[in-house]
């Protein structure tokens, strides 16, 4: 099988190929440059794995939630692959393929990414007996002084920026519950890949004209005015 993963919705930019059980990446933190990178990424992993365009058996992205921007992009570009060469997209949840940054031994994932405008984009993973992530409750747009872990003492592992946002409140209201955090982990396309893989073997790709990003914030596209407006109520 080969795969070629985008995924774009943070301030990082990466991209990667898997090539039958092989996988080759790029990866930088790149603010506004993700539209620069992602082809040209994209170009050097074929070029070094030796295989065409017309040898991926589909395209994966990471669909969200995330930086509007972003996650349009990799969007635009899988489905612009894609239907060129006739093959289906796996989308990946941003936030699932953020908890992959967690210790392989931690049963339980709170992944967060910083929303701006004193949010948060959260969702809690459990692991189940094959060791795969699965989603509990919805992921969610909130105040980090409005989440809520599932009720008990069980301890989590914390990934993401959403724990360093708006002067940390969310490590520190789930200080005791952590039994690990990473509050500088971004997602990244190689987890995409580790999501995707197996999606695809289960037949789960999808057309590409069918993607739907996933941009939780029902409006997406807030004017400065409406953003000043916003920090004030909650300043």
């Amino acid at each position: 099988m080969k795969l070629l993963a985008f995924e774009t919705a943070t301030e990082a930019c990466s991209v990667a190929l898997y090539v039958d059980g092989q996988v080759l990446e790029r990866f930088e933190v790149a603010p506004r440059r993700h539209a620069e990178l992602s082809l040209p990424w994209a170009e050097q992993l074929l070029a070094e794995a030796g295989i065409r365009r017309n040898q991926l058996d589909g395209i994966a992205l990471s669909r969200g939630p995330g930086a509007f921007t972003g996650v349009r992009l990799a969007i635009a570009i899988a489905q612009g692959i894609a239907l060129a060469l006739d093959r289906p997209l796996l989308p990946v949840s941003t936030l699932q393929t953020l908890a992959m940054r967690a210790p392989h031994s931690a049963p339980q994932v709170l992944a967060s990414i910083d929303a701006r405008m004193g949010e948060i984009y959260a969702a809690s993973f459990m692991r189940d007996a094959g060791g795969e992530l699965r989603l509990q409750g919805s992921e969610v747009v909130i105040a980090p002084e409005a989440f809520e872990l599932p009720a008990g003492d069980s301890q989590w592992a914390g990934v993401g920026t959403g724990f360093s946002a708006v002067d940390g409140v969310l490590a520190a209201r789930f200080q005791s519950r952590l039994a690990s955090l990473d509050a500088q982990a971004l997602p990244c396309a190689a987890d995409v890949l580790k999501i995707a893989v197996p999606a695809m073997l289960r037949g789960e790709g999808i057309a590409p004209e069918l993607v739907q990003p996933a941009y939780l914030r029902d409006n997406v596209a807030l004017t400065l005015i409406e953003q000043q407006a916003l920090r004030a109520s909650k300043g």
